[in-house]
């Protein structure tokens, strides 16, 4: 199958000087003075992508994976170890580079068609379907150094997924231009998904890469560490974060009713029992839209503690976030705590959600936020299920308040 991606021990490693004069006898000596370090963006990175997989790439900044985009796509070359690419690529790391600010759009388009491999004729039969997508009118006749940076990204789009790739990279190309067109980009990608076009997608946001990715792989400091479902993925990668703010320390990881379950904190209080009770205080994981359910959380004391938050975090079947909340925005006072104390955090949450499965995270941290100072973070600590009651049918993950009505128009 096309669109497949391959790495062994992949490794790229850059030079670097402390000045030019440094990089230029280096140079003049024909190596034998050495005046750079080595940088190693991306080391010992192993993996394979199947056809029609969606994967995401996630990481800090300086992880290296915007260095793995341009190795698969061919900007910059591997020091070390070896991959391979199947199918015609696409990539959209930087839309707009190597347009012409004196050109129009129209001979962009035709210029940057013919540098990606399509005829003149091609070109010409494309160019309608970029016209349409950009929804730029008159303005392919006008010059690009009159467009907005917002124009120059619907004319970059439009051109990159004229025609569907067999793989698409995209490095955060979504992140940019108004609302509207972010959610038509988001439409092609689902459709050139569905058609079995593979993705690589590189964002920082994490419902995107949970909606739209089947795994994921987190880099650091130019490593694979993990990599998985891109829900066990991010839950790994939000404790990671809370660990280098705070010296945090990720627990463990592992598989529990067919979700992974990332426990991590730096352990001055530990959640020991989540659980979920209807408006009568029955002990259940069954509720119909719209019910009252109970949420506890029990806190152990490992070392004195006077201020802090708990909160839960409720996600759909895909992970993506649905609703949190904690103790510091219902603007709730803690309880001080001592080593070997316990106590009882309660929410009360009516549930007007759509039915199917949902998780709860629970978490206890600093009234600042988990990054601040995470003491003990539960993601998936209980699952439970919404089924429909008595209220009218509907589609979707909430439960709004509805009405409607018909009424006859006048001739």
């Amino acid at each position: 199958m096309t669109g497949t991606v391959s790495a062994l021990n992949l490794g790229k490693k850059y030079k670097r000087y402390s000045g030019p004069w440094r990089r230029l006898g280096e140079w003049l000596t024909a190596g034998r003075h050495r005046a750079h370090e080595e940088h190693w963006a991306l080391r010992h990175l192993t993996f394979e992508v199947a056809g029609g997989e969606t994967v995401g790439i996630v990481g800090q900044n300086g992880a290296g994976k915007s260095t793995l985009l341009k190795l698969i796509v061919g900007t910059t070359q591997p020091s070390e170890g070896s991959f391979q690419v199947e199918g015609r690529a696409t990539a959209l790391l930087e839309l707009g580079m190597g347009f012409h600010p004196d050109f129009s759009g129209r001979q962009n388009t035709l210029m940057t068609l013919r540098m990606g491999g399509f005829s003149e004729e091609e070109g010409l039969e494309i160019l309608p379907e970029v016209t349409d997508f950009s929804e730029l009118g008159d303005f392919m006749e006008q010059p690009l150094r009159t467009y907005s940076s917002g124009m120059q990204v619907r004319l970059g789009f439009a051109i990159a997924t004229a025609r569907r790739p067999d793989l698409l990279i995209v490095d955060e190309a979504l992140s940019v231009g108004d609302a509207y067109f972010q959610h038509k980009c988001i439409r092609r990608i689902r459709d050139f998904k569905e058609l079995g076009t593979t993705m690589l997608f590189v964002s920082h946001d994490p419902i995107a890469v949970k909606t739209l990715c089947d795994r994921a792989l987190l880099l650091d400091q130019g490593q694979l560490i993990q990599e998985g479902s891109a829900e066990a993925v991010l839950d790994y990668y939000n404790a990671m974060i809370a660990e280098r703010e705070k010296h945090a320390k990720v627990v463990k990881q592992e598989e529990q009713d067919a979700r992974t379950r990332t426990e991590s904190g730096s352990g001055e209080v530990r959640i020991v029992r989540v659980s979920m009770a209807d408006s009568r205080g029955v002990e259940t994981t069954s509720f119909t839209t719209g019910e009252r359910a109970l949420v506890s959380c029990e806190l152990e004391f490992r070392d004195e503690l006077a201020d802090y938050s708990v909160g839960v975090l409720l996600r759909d079947r895909l992970g993506n976030e649905v609703f949190g909340i904690n103790t510091t925005y219902l603007g709730l006072d803690s309880i001080p705590g001592m080593p070997g104390d316990r106590v009882l955090a309660r929410f009360e949450v009516e549930l007007h959600l759509g039915y199917g499965h949902y998780a709860i995270s629970v978490a206890a941290h600093s009234p600042d936020g988990h990054v601040d100072a995470n003491y003990h973070w539960l993601d998936n600590a209980l699952t439970f299920q919404v089924l429909p009651g008595d209220s009218a049918r509907f589609a979707g993950v909430a439960a709004l308040p509805a009405s409607g009505s018909f009424r006859r128009v006048p001739r």
